[in-house]
Formats: structure tokens, C-alpha cells, sequence
């Protein structure tokens, strides 16, 4: 029995296949009903609008969907992968050189609901269904293009992937209990700048088929 899907993206363009897709067919993609939301780039304008919109209709599940810049080289760009957990990296503080977490200052318990260990999990067993990589993520509110922030969140955290609002989609769902996936297609490695290396094209075509791959899941 198909569900009511909303799938989510900070921008059209990172969807814009799978959004043609979804008007071609009156909003059905593989017998689940479509709704679908662009929240805005950033954690404040993604937790905003995504709240709003599960207020007003309450999905059956959530689709994140975007792109994301990455930490392991090893990676290959265009390649999509599934955010098993995330959190905000810069939600933080600079003391004698090391980066200190709000959890680290205890100003919020990290284990407290949603939190585990001050991260956001997804323990939704449709991950276990997906073929691709599960991976650790950081979201933020500035773009790292530093080698020092590079490496302060190496050493931190562990990530592979990086975006602008992952953390509010994990945040929303977990809070609202709705399972959901983190959708992320690696367009360049972190710190480079220089488009001309981004594989932005592969990213968005992987990407939007991997969407249809997930609801084929479903």
C-alpha cells in the first residue's frame, strides 16, 4: 500500500529531475503520493518550514534530498550516500585551541531525546533495505574552507559528508516521530573551491534516481 511521501530539498535545482517526474505524474511515484517541500538554504530556514509543513499534513515518511560536500577523498564524486547520523557541528566554542560542543559544555544533556551521545541517529530499519554507504554527517552554518576547520572536525567528529540542513530534517523527524532517509550525492571534497572540479551534473543525475530507488523501497 503506497504512503504519503514528502520529499525535501534546500534548493529545485538539486530535484529538479525527480520534481519534472512528479508533475508527469500527478504527484504518484512508484504508488506513493508526493508531496514535496524546498525549505531554503540553512539549518534555521530548513527546521522553520519543515516544522510547518508536518504540522499542517503529516507525512508517512520523509525524503532528504541534496548534495554535500565531503571529507574522504576516497569517495568517489557523484556517488550518493545515506546519513546514518548526524549533528550541528558549529553549535560550538573555541577554548585553548580545541573545538568544545554545546554537549561538551554541558549547557545541553547529550543524551537527552533526540540526542544520543550528541548526535542525531536514524535507526529506521529501511536503512538496513538500501544498498547504499551509511555515513556519519555534520551539518553547518558556515561552509568549511579552512584545513584547520578541516581537521578540528576530522579530529572531532569522524564525518564523511557535510551539508547546510541535514541536522534539521533528523532533528524534526526524530522529534515528531516520523521515519525518514538523509539522501546525499557528494559534489566535491571539502575546502575545494574550485568548481570546475565539482561533479555537480553525475551528483544530481545519482541523485534523483535515488530517490525513485528508495520510494521503490518503501
Amino acid at each position: 500500500m503506497g504512503k504519503n511521501v514528502l520529499v525535501v530539498a534546500a534548493t529545485p535545482g538539486e530535484i529538479q529531475p525527480f520534481l519534472d517526474s512528479v508533475r508527469q505524474s500527478q504527484g504518484l511515484v512508484a504508488g506513493h503520493t508526493i508531496d514535496v517541500l524546498i525549505y531554503g538554504v540553512g539549518l534555521t530556514s530548513a527546521t522553520y518550514h519543515l516544522t510547518r509543513q508536518v504540522l499542517l499534513k503529516k507525512p508517512q515518511f520523509i525524503i532528504q534530498a541534496g548534495i554535500a560536500g565531503c571529507f574522504t577523498k576516497n569517495t568517489v564524486l557523484g556517488s550518493v550516500a545515506v546519513v546514518k547520523q548526524d549533528r550541528i557541528a558549529d553549535e560550538a566554542v573555541m577554548e585553548s585551541g580545541k573545538l568544545k560542543t554545546v554537549f561538551d559544555l554541558r549547557l545541553n544533556p547529550a543524551d537527552k531525546f533526540p540526542y544520543s551521545g550528541g548526535w542525531l541517529i536514524n535507526e529506521n530499519i529501511i536503512l538496513q533495505k538500501l544498498p547504499h554507504t551509511k555515513v556519519k554527517a555534520i551539518s553547518v552554518n558556515h561552509i568549511t574552507t579552512s584545513k584547520k576547520m578541516v581537521e578540528l572536525y576530522r579530529k572531532k567528529f569522524n564525518p564523511v559528508i557535510e551539508s547546510m540542513e541535514g541536522a534539521a530534517l533528523h532533528y524534526v523527524a526524530l522529534s515528531e516521530k516520523i521515519p525518514f532517509i538523509q539522501l546525499r550525492a557528494v559534489s566535491n571534497y571539502i575546502g575545494e573551491r574550485d568548481k570546475k572540479r565539482w561533479n555537480m551534473k553525475e551528483a544530481i543525475a545519482n541523485l534523483n534516481d535515488d530517490i525513485t530507488t528508495v520510494l521503490n523501497i518503501l
